[in-house]
């Protein structure tokens, strides 16, 4: 009796067992793969699971195992190996990545619509070959994080190898992801919500997204294209390698945007493979549904070529050529911008009179008028026109601001400077010299205060051209040119003893510096050392001066 009694005992635990795997299980299963990532040398880094959850190979697993990881391969239920080809997301507090598996038709779970709720029975789907088996689990607490996802806990015991496998409703649908028991309680598990780690998405920004960064394997592009312009855009600092990658990227997911063809023109034009650029802008145009932009890119890449690499040959990248790209552009959609873009080009063909005209279509667009006035006032130099023709265009570029000045309004101020020394109205000049001067202290160099003291020379403003030149050798002490010019103000002054030790300190700088000798020789006759003035009158003449033979005759 006892006998009969234990074998039904065992019958019934059998059945018990039988019915732990739900008839989903044996479908499910093929969705379930193990995951082993490599470093950048080769090497094993880390060995985990995963499951698929879309068509394509998109799929979900933890993101420990690829931290550091160059490359990742999975082995599906029928034994088949495939690469990882890229990343779609990766969240490192959750410990959740999701990323595509290259040339595979994957049969994928469903994410549940639902949560799990507490008490509910869940099942673990592992990774096999063989059979499916699940193992039965009850969840106990349920957390919620980001508003609308869950953290369970789950009472079951599960081997610590099946890390990131599936935790499945009683309908078959994914509710979570199995997560590493780090300090839980024996038959306690821990998952977070499939949904979460499904929602994760790549966007424009996620190059700088850490998590990502530390992943050595291609990330995706988004799917949407303003998006993806993002990315390419900032992957351009990210290295040439890496931006040449998701150029590629772009153009095979974007077949019909021009942005790809026009970033790789540039990164080709860099490597001075013109033709290829010229086709690739020419793809850009072709495929653009904005035309006049892309057309103005391709203009200024050419005149980026001809100012830049000039000495590199490639006939059909002429000036002539980046014209009738910006006029393509205008015709296209009227902008003042494309007006501009032709007036420059002009200008650098030595046009002058045409580039004046397109630059007078100007006044009153949105195109910075100071700007529009400081080149019409270049133009009419090179013209030859009246002074007081560039000397009004230049007024009314500095006009374009109030007192007290903008530093926008330094780069006016400077050439009005320089016109006003034209028309030797120097004090006019100094003005200028000073008002840039305070709007950029920190900036000026040793030439400008060269320049401001020669204007204040010749408007006889001698203690400030001393103030100058001094600043001048405090910023360059190096330069003979200043401790002559120093010298020179010094003898105007009188102060000639002082002369002579700037002079020698020319000479040390300087040896074959003949004004330093001229300026010296000048200096010692007005001491009445004529002999030895008229001495180094006679090395500034065998070093080149053009002044010292007719001083020599003169003081001798």
């Amino acid at each position: 009796m006892k006998k009969i009694s234990l074998m039904i005992i065992l019958a019934m635990a059998a059945i018990s067992v039988m019915a732990q795997t739900p008839k989903w299980a044996s479908k499910a299963q093929k969705s379930v793969f193990t995951l082993t990532t490599f470093k950048a040398d080769g090497s094993l880094l880390a060995t985990s699971n995963g499951f698929f959850i879309g068509q394509n190979g998109e799929a979900l697993s933890s993101y420990t195992p690829f931290q550091g990881a160059a490359s990742a391969v999975i082995v599906d239920a029928s034994g088949k190996k495939h690469d990882v080809e890229c990343m779609l997301g990766a969240n490192e507090t959750y410990d959740v990545a999701k990323f595509r598996v290259a040339d595979v038709k994957s049969q994928p779970l469903k994410i549940a619509a639902t949560k799990a709720a507490d008490a509910a029975t869940v099942y673990l789907l592992p990774y096999s070959i063989k059979k499916a088996e699940t193992i039965n689990g009850t969840v106990t607490k349920s957390e919620t994080f980001n508003e609308q996802y869950k953290y369970y806990t789950i009472a079951a015991s599960v081997p610590e190898n099946n890390v990131s496998c599936p935790f499945l409703n009683d309908e078959g649908e994914v509710v979570g992801i199995l997560q590493p028991a780090v300090g839980g309680k024996t038959g306690e598990a821990y998952a977070v919500s499939a949904d979460f780690a499904a929602d994760l998405k790549i966007n424009g920004l996620s190059l700088n997204d850490p998590a990502l960064r530390a992943i050595g394997i291609r990330k995706d592009l988004p799917d949407d294209p303003e998006q993806a312009a993002v990315t390419l855009f900032f992957s351009s600092g990210q290295g040439k390698e890496q931006y040449e990658s998701v150029i590629e990227q772009y153009i095979a997911k974007f077949p019909d945007s021009p942005d790809g063809y026009v970033s790789r023109a540039q990164v080709e034009y860099s490597e001075d493979n013109f033709q290829a650029a010229k086709e690739d802008m020419e793809k850009a145009i072709k495929v653009s549904d904005k035309k006049d932009e892309t057309h103005f890119q391709y203009s200024k890449l050419i005149l980026q070529k001809n100012i830049y690499k000039a000495d590199k040959p490639f006939d059909e990248w002429t000036l002539e050529k980046a014209v009738e790209e910006a006029e393509e552009a205008y015709k296209a959609k009227p902008q003042p911008t494309y007006i501009y873009q032709k007036a420059q080009l002009l200008y650098a063909m030595k046009k002058y009179d045409e580039a004046l005209t397109e630059y007078e279509k100007l006044i009153g667009t949105n195109i910075k008028q100071a700007d529009v006035y400081l080149e019409m006032a270049q133009c009419k130099s090179q013209l030859k026109k009246s002074d007081d023709e560039i000397l009004a265009l230049l007024d009314s570029a500095v006009n374009q601001y109030e007192r007290p000045y903008l530093k926008d309004a330094a780069t006016y101020l400077l050439a009005r400077a320089t016109q006003y020394e034209n028309m030797k109205r120097y004090r006019d000049a100094v003005q200028d010299y000073n008002d840039y001067e305070k709007l950029l202290p920190t900036e000026v160099n040793d030439n400008f205060y060269y320049l401001r003291e020669q204007a204040e020379m010749e408007a006889h403003l001698y203690q400030q051209a001393l103030n100058d030149i001094d600043m001048a050798i405090s910023k360059n002490p190096k330069e003979a040119l200043y401790y002559a010019e120093k010298a020179n103000l010094q003898m105007r002054f009188n102060m000639l003893d002082e002369a002579v030790t700037t002079c020698k300190q020319c000479i040390g700088l300087s040896p074959e510096y003949a004004d330093a000798y001229l300026i010296l020789g000048l200096i010692q006759v007005k001491q009445n050392n004529k002999t030895e003035g008229i001495s180094n009158m006679e090395k500034a003449k065998q070093l080149g001066s053009t002044q010292a033979e007719a001083l020599i005759e003169k003081y001798k």
